[in-house]
């Protein structure tokens, strides 16, 4: 069964850094895309950072240069997103996303918030 779980979020003053993990189970992790997704009340889910099964990065525009997004070489099960310089329009729930490049089989987690104020 797979499972997709976030965590590391929180309330943060602007200019502040958080990391967020997505930690995924029942998978092959070689075999899965994974992103990082948001999403900000009265606001669509949109994309903020994803990750090949080859390691290839992209980002939003909105948050390059601010955010990474990264694979612990450990564990390998684990997927980050490192946040650096948050503003408040960052505030959102982030949901982490695994995608099959197989079957295009989708699982989210949860999602964990974030909130960026003084």
């Amino acid at each position: 069964q797979v499972q997709v779980v976030e965590s590391g979020g929180g309330l943060v003053q602007p200019g502040g850094s958080l990391r967020l993990s997505c930690v995924i189970s029942g998978i092959f992790f070689s075999t899965y895309a994974v992103d990082w997704y948001r999403q900000a009340p009265g606001k669509q889910r949109e994309l903020v950072a994803a990750l090949t099964n080859g390691g290839t990065t992209t980002y939003a525009d909105f948050v390059k240069g601010r955010f990474t997004i990264s694979i612990d070489t450990n564990a390998k099960n684990t997927v980050y997103l490192q946040m650096n310089s948050l503003q408040p329009e960052d505030t959102a729930v982030y949901y982490c996303r695994a995608v099959s490049i197989l079957t295009q089989r989708t699982y989210w987690g949860q999602g964990t918030q974030v909130t960026v104020s003084s």
